[in-house]
Order: structure tokens, then C-alpha cells, then sequence
């Protein structure tokens, strides 16, 4: 028994530990976090650890993987059958960014929604359409439910997590444009900036697209290698912080978007050899946001990935090689004005559940939290 809150000074919040993808973080119900954005993310800071490197006094692991939470409501248009707010929390900085999505997060967003009552699951699989709250767009997920029940269980593997799974197929039905509706903010397929042809391609998420060659890499290098070359990170932050200026975003310095990534070609075509920054430290894997993109950017005219992926048949896949493996996307022709439909397959698994703990001060923010008991 963890006490009373008058005595212990904790207040518990209900939550679920789950692992989406690659990544892996709390899920909360809306209803159980501050509805006002600032006192939600200052519960959010408390609850993660955020402001030191290990999160010691959180339950953030010290990662940028496993520093992410997830907010998944009812839905709030006719089209979705569930909302979900992701929120990047910083290790070392007390700061909540909830300007990108996150597709591995997102893997684990149906399940969550189902085992919590808020999607009635369908046998032998059920479709949940999600409304990402941070984008404004849609995706279908497609989740194993045998008797209506969500299964964890599956042969399916993918690069980055060991072990098999039950398999989540995600669909991003329109993923073009999340700032401000175009694929391409800038007007323009290729540009040249800090003296290297790039890409702004705004797909999933704001990414600049750089060719590794252009800085004198191969594509395949380790993420240690990358991450303890100052020389390069500055560079590739001064390319990112430029990119982000012309697709709209004067503040790209404090927040986490765009995304630089090096691509380069791979040895068997469709693919490409990638490299995605989470923007300061190479990621250990790939993004699904970003490779949701760089997909649609290979099959584009004229971008950086397009010259380097070789040539993508329509309906068609790409395999895209990252530090972790490779990950295919698949993509078809869509309708109704949106060029391309992009879909992937992850895997998810329910860690844990129960209360996490908060500061006794955060009560004037969370009104609605459970005390402890």
C-alpha cells in the first residue's frame, strides 16, 4: 500500500506500459490527464523524469525511444474511431514536444483502444481508423482480435525487437502535408542548402532528405560512428535548422522537426540505405513516420530519393535499410487526389499496468487524478 496522498504526497495516475514498434512508453486515457495543454504537459514532465539523463526520478528511460507517451481518446470526427495525441518528452530538457506523430507509438494505439473499451473488437481482426491528433490525419489499423479479444501472440518479427509477435498493419490513407497540406512546402522537389542538394518533404512528418554521399558517407555507417561526429551533427543541424525555415517552421531549433535523414542507394533496387536523425542522435532503427515518407518521396519526381531508390512499380514495395535491419513499405496508387497510400506492418506488446505516481504539487493541474491510496 502506497499510503494516503495527505501523508505520502503522490497522486496516482491509471496507466498502461506498451511497446509499439520500436519504441515504448505510457498510454493514457484523455479523460485521466489535465484537459489544458500546459498543465497536462507539466504533469507529463513530472510523471516521465524529464531534465535528467537517466530520468531517475521518472519512468522515462533515459532514451529518446523510450521517452514517449501516448494519449488516446474517443474520437472527435466522424471518420476516426479514436483520437491519439503523442507527446515527446525530452530526457535532459523539461520540454513536451507533441508537434510530430509517432508511428511506433501508433502500432500500439488500436490495441490500447480496444482492451480499454473504447473499440469494440471484431473477430477475426478488427479495423480501428485513428485520428492522429498531432497531424490531423488518418490511419487504419488492422489488429488480430480472435473472439473479439486483442492477441499479442504471432509469428511476425521486425528489425530492432527481438522475438515474434501478433503483426498491426498500419495504413496511412493521407499522409501528405501535415503542416500545411503539401507534400512538398517548399514548391519544390530538390534545393540546394549549406551547399548540398536536399529534399523538404512533409509526408508522416517534416523531414530534409540528404544524400549521404554529398557528406562524405557511405549510408551504412554504425549510429556510434555518427552520433560521436560533432562535426557532422552540427552540420546536419545547420542544414535542419535551414529546411525547417523555408517549410514554415522558424522554430525548428526547439522542436524536433523537421527530421534530417541521409539516404543513400542500395545494393539491390527498389531501396535505400538510411539514416534517420531524432534530429541530434542517429536512430537505432527507423521511424515509421519517417519511412512512411521517405517512401513517398522515392516514388516522387525529382527528390533526392527518388534518384537514388531505383524504380518502384506501382502497386510496388520498398525495402528501406536502417541500423536495426530493413523494413518494407508498401505502396499503392490512392484516390481522390492523394497520389499514394502507404502502409507497414509492426508488432506491439502490453508491458504493464496499474497507477503511475506524480508529485503531490501537480493537484492544481490534474483535478480529476486518483490519490493515492
Amino acid at each position: 500500500m502506497s499510503g494516503d496522498a495527505s501523508s505520502n504526497g503522490l497522486l496516482g495516475i491509471p496507466c498502461v506500459l506498451m511497446r509499439g514498434g520500436t519504441s515504448k512508453g505510457p498510454f493514457f486515457l484523455a479523460s485521466d490527464l489535465p484537459a489544458e495543454p500546459a498543465a497536462r504537459d507539466r504533469l507529463l514532465l513530472d510523471l516521465m523524469g524529464a531534465g535528467h539523463p537517466l530520468q531517475i526520478d521518472g519512468i522515462g528511460g533515459g532514451n529518446p525511444l523510450s521517452s514517449k507517451v501516448a494519449i488516446v481518446d474517443r474520437a472527435s470526427r466522424p471518420d476516426a474511431d479514436i483520437d491519439y495525441l503523442f507527446a515527446q518528452v525530452k530526457v535532459e530538457e523539461r520540454r513536451v514536444d507533441t508537434s510530430p506523430n509517432c508511428g511506433n507509438m501508433l502500432a500500439a494505439a488500436a490495441p490500447f483502444a480496444i482492451e480499454a473499451g473504447l473499440v469494440a473488437g471484431g473477430h477475426p481482426h478488427t479495423q480501428v481508423r485513428i485520428h492522429n491528433v498531432n497531424t490531423g490525419k488518418i490511419i487504419r489499423a488492422t489488429v488480430r482480435t480472435p473472439r473479439g479479444r486483442v492477441t499479442y501472440l504471432g509469428d511476425t518479427r521486425i528489425a530492432g525487437v527481438p522475438g515474434r509477435a501478433a503483426p498491426v498493419e498500419l495504413a496511412f490513407l493521407d499522409a501528405a502535408g501535415t503542416l500545411g497540406g503539401s507534400l512538398l512546402p517548399t514548391g519544390v522537389a530538390r534545393e540546394r542548402i549549406g551547399g548540398v542538394d536536399v529534399s523538404c518533404i512533409d509526408c508522416a512528418i517534416p523531414m530534409v532528405m540528404i544524400p549521404a554521399a554529398a557528406l562524405g558517407l557511405r549510408g551504412d555507417e554504425p549510429t556510434t560512428r555518427l552520433n560521436g561526429d560533432v562535426a557532422l551533427l552540427q552540420r546536419l543541424e545547420a542544414i535542419r535548422i535551414e529546411a525547417g525555415r523555408r517549410m514554415g517552421i522558424p522554430d525548428a531549433g526547439n522542436r524536433v522537426i523537421p527530421k534530417p535523414v541521409l539516404l543513400a542507394a542500395r545494393a539491390s533496387a527498389p531501396g535505400l540505405r538510411v539514416r534517420y536523425f531524432m534530429p541530434h542522435l542517429c536512430h537505432g532503427a527507423l521511424a515509421i513516420t519517417g519511412a512512411i515518407g521517405i517512401a513517398t518521396a522515392a516514388v516522387t519526381p525529382g527528390t533526392v530519393a527518388r534518384s537514388l531508390a531505383g524504380q518502384v512499380d506501382a502497386p510496388g514495395a520498398i525495402i528501406l535499410e536502417h541500423p536495426g535491419g530493413c523494413l518494407d513499405v508498401s505502396l499503392e496508387p490512392a484516390q481522390g487526389g492523394v497520389p499514394w497510400t502507404a502502409s507497414v506492418v509492426r508488432t506491439a506488446r502490453r508491458l504493464f499496468e496499474g497507477r503511475v505516481f506524480a508529485h503531490r504539487r501537480s493537484d492544481q493541474d490534474a483535478p480529476r487524478l486518483t490519490r493515492a491510496a
